[in-house]
């Protein structure tokens, strides 16, 4: 494993390498970093050279003070550099939640960079202008508050929403390392990120998921009903795509139940090892 900054003329993103073989790129969620995502990374390595990026504003990865920095587009044209620079033409991609969101936009973005896609608790934006407006509104509100409040006030309102409940199965002492992880991001960069590529923020993609080729895997837990219903609905939309729901699991199914989404994620990606 290696870990490292790469200078992609902007800024410089921080990414740990690990394995060899096909390429497969890892995006973590709000909040996350390439750690978050490591036992997804290490179970792969076993056949790829795996790809983890700590996203602008994220982990060890350059936090900007301009918001433009943070958006989708920005953050897909970020990515699109980080590739040239490291001589990636084409990969797979795993992206979990805001990281499944990232590698949808860029897989739309750029199609024949991409071989396949594996989604976990993602969405492809808002497509409903309500209810977009109402979630810009919130995240508004919510970015002033971890500006004002601080990370640490911020961190503890997060883990505890509902949509996270199920990962108590993960036990005291990984919750506390999740929360630490969390608490090393700085609140502006946290705050600009949902600013900048929030669910409301993204422009949705629903109406150009009919011309995404590639195939995609949706997972998600068998606890998580709301994405549950968006993953169908996505199934729905692309024109090669397939749902896997993981037992026992909520929003993070890779965490609270790894050995299926191992094996889930294996089976996918196996036309890659020849590639």
């Amino acid at each position: 494993m290696s870990r490292r900054r790469i200078d992609i003329g902007e800024l410089s993103l921080c990414v740990t390498e690990r394995g060899q073989g096909y390429p497969v790129v890892v995006l973590h969620g709000f909040t996350g970093c390439a750690a978050s995502m490591q036992s997804v990374a290490e179970t792969l390595a076993a056949n790829f050279y795996t790809v983890s990026i700590d996203l602008v504003g994220h982990g060890a990865s350059d936090a900007p003070e301009d918001v433009a920095d943070y958006e989708m587009s920005a953050c897909v044209g970020q990515l699109e550099k980080l590739l040239d620079q490291l001589g990636i033409g084409r990969a797979h991609w795993v992206g979990y939640s805001m990281g499944g969101r990232t590698a949808l936009q860029f897989a739309v973005t750029h199609p024949r960079r991409v071989d396949r896609l594996l989604l976990v608790g993602a969405s492809a934006g808002l497509s409903d202008p309500a209810a977009r407006a109402a979630r810009i509104e919130s995240d508004e509100a919510l970015a002033d508050r971890i500006e004002s409040d601080g990370v640490e006030d911020f961190v503890d309102e997060w883990m505890a929403l509902p949509l996270f409940a199920s990962q108590k199965r993960l036990g005291d002492e990984a919750l506390s390392a999740a929360r630490e992880q969390r608490l090393q991001n700085q609140p502006h960069a946290l705050a600009n990120s949902l600013r900048g590529m929030g669910s409301g923020a993204q422009l949705p993609l629903q109406t150009q998921l009919s011309g995404l080729t590639a195939p995609v895997c949706l997972v998600v837990g068998d606890e998580d009903a709301k994405f549950q219903t968006i993953a169908a609905d996505l199934a729905h939309r692309l024109p090669n795509a397939s749902v896997e729901i993981l037992t026992e699991s909520g929003h993070a199914a890779h965490l609270e139940n790894p050995v299926e989404f191992g094996r889930t994620a294996e089976r996918f990606f196996a036309v890659g090892i020849d590639a």
